[in-house]
């Protein structure tokens, strides 16, 4: 009968770490929002400006239904141009990309500190595993 050999411990491998593919996502999930961050906006924009005319429409609608006097809805409209600039005056955009961003930085910060963590356990010997 042979004896086995004590096997060597392996090299540590960023590749295998699911920290590392976290912080790969999250870093070009930021990335991607980056690039759509402007397009994002403007269809945001359109979206949110026809929300909120169904929503007044429909408004209008219930109170022709309860027998009150219709109101001019061309009055009480904003301008397109104030309405995606919240600096002019306009209402702040109902979905915000940032939050999408924060929830993204967060993981990589989270990704990037245990990956750090494992490495340098790796570098020290000693295995996650074991402890």
């Amino acid at each position: 009968m042979s004896v086995p050999e004590p096997s060597r411990p392996q090299s540590f491998r960023a590749t295998d770490s699911p920290w590392f593919w976290g912080l790969t996502f999250a870093v070009m999930g930021l990335v991607g929002i980056a690039m759509i961050a402007p397009k994002f906006s403007r269809r945001q924009g359109q979206l949110e400006r026809r929300f909120l005319g169904r929503q007044q429409a429909a408004i209008e609608r219930d109170r022709r239904a309860a027998g009150l006097p219709p109101v001019d809805l061309a009055d009480s409209a904003f301008e397109p141009a104030d309405l995606g600039a919240e600096a002019a005056g306009g209402p702040p955009p109902i979905v915000p990309l940032w939050t999408l961003a924060t929830a993204a930085t967060a993981v990589a910060i989270a990704s990037a500190v245990m990956l750090a963590r494992e490495v340098s356990r790796a570098r020290r010997g000693t295995s996650a595993i074991s402890r």
